[in-house]
């Protein structure tokens, strides 16, 4: 620790630090969270906002955020990364980013451990400044010029950027023209996440989803053929007992006609305050137990024709092997099909000659829960 000289030597960085801030939402995928992806509202909450499983962006209005504020965050961004990397350089460094970097900011001003904008940027930099997400709910919605004029700043900005993705809607997507989404994957977006939940019709409606599984496929198939790299996101057990088979074969359906680069399963979870909380709780909608999911899991699995990684990367798909670990592995890059199609049925296989009550069933997943 002989490199750490006194506070006062990076005391003007960390003046700098405390007046620096910008848009940062609550919500990205996981897969961002594990690379310490650079969080960045790009729009605020859902244009949607009427999913009826769906309480993330409940009570709070969409917001379209004008260009140059959006830029604007993005220069203050670099700002504070200036700042940390010129404390780095104090410190003997050369400008690395390390635990020390953060200890003597930390230590000349405790205060910046709760400043969530210093802390995101640390972390995405400690992490090698490499992937961004940009927030809410459907950055897609931004009309396609000035998204572009978005990326193209932030590439600039930032140039250590490899990756950047968002959300998106498959509605948004079937509704934009194949030279327009070319041209927002060419100014520097490279992955879609995409919450497809189900591909049965009746099911999109109950659940007012908003779009129909022809959409889906259109909006889908167009992103994969602009070049984007596409997650689509499905809910087991969201059809309940009363909808399974019909949910896990059109889901399969729509996803082998899409064949996006990655499915990740999310096993549906009633949230209070939600619409269809209500309808479980009145006894509209009955859950499944954690073997009667496996078996929507094997249909579903069965019928899927893809080229793509299946992934299981959350605690909710939480189900239990023989020997009482994870049934599935739940990293992000998941098992690739059609090559280890037949290694996840197996898995589903396992799974169901495990004892119902050593699985985690819902009611637990209730309140474990989380995004």
């Amino acid at each position: 620790m002989g490199l750490m000289p006194g506070y006062s030597n990076i005391r003007e960085h960390v003046e700098r630090l405390q007046t620096l801030s910008f848009e940062v939402g609550v919500y990205r995928p996981p897969s961002e969270g594990g690379s310490a992806s650079l969080l960045l509202r790009v729009t605020e909450n859902c244009p949607w906002n009427k999913c009826t499983f769906c309480e993330m962006y409940k009570g709070h209005p969409f917001v379209y955020r004008p260009v140059d504020d959006i830029k604007a965050d993005i220069d203050r961004v670099a700002a504070i990364r200036d700042e940390i990397t010129a404390v780095s350089w104090k410190l003997g460094l050369g400008g690395k980013i390390t635990r020390d970097v953060g200890a003597a900011i930390l230590g000349a001003d405790r205060y910046l451990r709760a400043n969530h904008c210093f802390i995101t940027v640390f972390n995405w930099l400690y992490a090698g400044g490499q992937t961004a997400f940009l927030q809410d709910a459907n950055s897609v919605i931004m009309r396609p010029p000035e998204f572009i004029a978005v990326l193209k700043h932030l590439r600039t900005t930032l140039s250590s950027l490899t990756r950047v993705t968002t959300y998106a809607r498959s509605k948004t997507l079937a509704q934009r023209k194949p030279d327009e989404l070319k041209a927002i994957r060419e100014a520097g977006l490279d992955r879609l996440h995409i919450g497809l939940e189900t591909g049965d019709d009746e099911l999109l409606e109950i659940v007012r989803k908003g779009v129909t599984s022809a959409e889906q496929i259109e909006g889908g198939q167009k992103a994969v053929a602009a070049g984007f790299q596409v997650s689509e996101y499905w809910m087991p057990d969201l059809g309940g007992r009363e909808r399974w088979r019909q949910h896990a074969e059109n889901t399969a359906r729509v996803l082998s006609a899409i064949n996006p680069h990655y499915i990740r399963s999310r096993p549906f979870v009633p949230r209070e305050g939600t619409p269809i909380f209500e309808d479980y709780k009145q006894g509209r909608l009955h859950l499944s137990s954690p073997h009667e999911r496996l078996e929507e899991l094997a249909v579903m699995i069965g019928a899927l024709e893809v080229t793509a990684k299946v992934c299981f990367d959350h605690a909710m798909n939480s189900w239990s092997d023989r020997r009482g670990g994870h049934l599935f592995h739940q990293d992000y890059e998941g098992y690739q099909f059609p090559e280890e199609k037949q290694l996840v049925l197996e898995r589903i296989h396992e799974g169901l000659t495990v004892a119902e009550s050593r699985h985690v069933d819902v009611k637990d997943l209730m309140s474990m829960a989380s995004l």
